[in-house]
């Protein structure tokens, strides 16, 4: 359905056409996000930045997670993960991505606070909803930093997780919802795993 992140980018651009000059704030959660998210602040004129937002992985299987963390420690955890894991264990995988998110912030953010939130329009980008985790802890982010209105915007999302975030915030906007979403990745032709150099590249562009 994409090529790659640069057209999903460029085609939710159209779909947002509507925040263009208005000096909305798009921030994009990394990695994947980011360059997604360089394509619609570009053609929207708007600010640009990185909000680090991360899964809370299942220490016996990473891929799986149970919930997100976001920067400001803003958290969302699955209903079923206090039955699986303890207190104890939620409490490490957290400590664990509290310190990757101070790592991203530094290197991927040069260490720079996030922009003014507070009465502002916020569109957080990510190249895709699977659970949907770091977006959820990111919209508790905006919203305890006062946001004024909060829009979710992402090339691909299953049905339910799009419904879902729909209750949290202002307008989604979700360009693919396949019958059969399995993963993120099954709607671009090029898929791969973004590094912090491409990353710091993308936002070294951004003007």
């Amino acid at each position: 359905m994409f090529v790659d992140r640069k057209e999903a980018g460029e085609k939710l651009a159209k779909a947002l056409e509507k925040y263009r000059d208005k000096k909305v704030l798009v921030l994009a959660i990394p990695r994947g996000g980011v360059e997604v998210a360089y394509y619609v602040a570009k053609s929207l004129n708007a600010d640009f930045s990185l909000l680090i937002s991360r899964k809370l992985p299942f220490s016996d299987n990473p891929e799986a997670g149970f919930g997100a963390i976001a920067e400001d420690g803003s958290t969302f955890i699955s209903e079923d993960a206090e039955i699986l894991l303890s207190k104890e264990e939620i409490d490490k995988i957290k400590k664990e991505q509290i310190q990757e998110i101070k790592r991203r912030i530094k290197i991927l953010r040069e260490g720079k606070p996030l922009p003014e939130i507070s009465k502002r329009t916020v569109i957080l980008i990510d190249d895709g909803l699977a659970m949907g985790s770091t977006m959820r802890a990111a919209i508790e982010l905006c919203k305890k930093k006062k946001a004024e209105k909060i829009v979710v915007a992402a090339p691909v999302s299953s049905k339910e997780v799009k419904q879902e975030v729909s209750e949290l915030v202002d307008e989604i906007i979700v360009l693919e919802t396949p019958e059969f979403f399995q993963a993120v990745a099954q709607v671009y032709k090029n898929w791969y795993d973004v590094s912090d150099e491409e990353v710091i590249e993308i936002m070294k562009k951004y003007i």
